[in-house]
């Protein structure tokens, strides 16, 4: 719970009765390594906080190998199908914890509580809105302006535990480039 105090402290400052109605709300859910939490087409009712474990946002295939791999989400992360979660619309994709993975998570009805309810609601909403919006651009914005081994390199750079605790074939994906392509590019560097 204090990780994501400290989380939404470097957003803004919340009040103790703020706070304590929040954390109300919370559900904390343990999700085994490999488990799809949230399938295609099902509505996405949770916005998650990642205590621990990594998750895969991905579009599913009947060929399991053509899957499109385009997220992935960290501790002291949130985790969500956010369109799905903001429209209560069936989801286009589907999250899958890779490693066990623990979550705080928030329903979309006390979700609209806290909103409500406290002073900071909106803000903090808005403000984690923006956030994820900023990744989505900037992941759009590599994809379009650096070639596949620069992205690899950004990816290593930024972020070295995915490339310890994420299958090459999920990399692979999400930059863009087959494992062929992939193994070849680590050959080179």
């Amino acid at each position: 719970m204090e990780q994501i105090k400290d989380y939404l402290d470097q957003i803004a400052t919340i009040s103790n009765e703020d706070w304590e109605f929040f954390t109300s709300k919370l559900q904390r859910r343990v999700i085994p390594k490999k488990t799809v939490f949230l399938k295609l087409n099902d509505i996405e009712n949770h916005i998650s906080f990642i205590e621990s474990g990594v998750v895969r946002l991905f579009i599913p295939k009947e060929n399991p190998e053509k899957e499109i791999t385009f997220g992935f989400s960290f501790k002291d992360q949130f985790v969500s199908a956010y369109d799905s979660f903001l429209t209560q619309t069936p989801s286009a994709y589907e999250l899958q914890a890779l490693t066990e993975t623990t979550l705080f998570s928030i329903s979309y009805n006390d979700l609209q509580a806290v909103y409500n309810n406290t002073q900071i609601g909106n803000l903090i909403g808005r403000l984690t809105a923006e956030r994820l919006f900023l990744l989505k651009s900037k992941r759009e914005q590599n994809l379009l302006n650096l070639t596949a081994e620069e992205r690899y390199m950004k990816l290593f750079k930024d972020r070295p535990e995915l490339l310890k605790s994420i299958p090459l074939k999920y990399v692979s994906s999400y930059i863009g480039v087959t494992a062929q392509a992939l193994s070849r590019i680590r050959k080179r560097l």
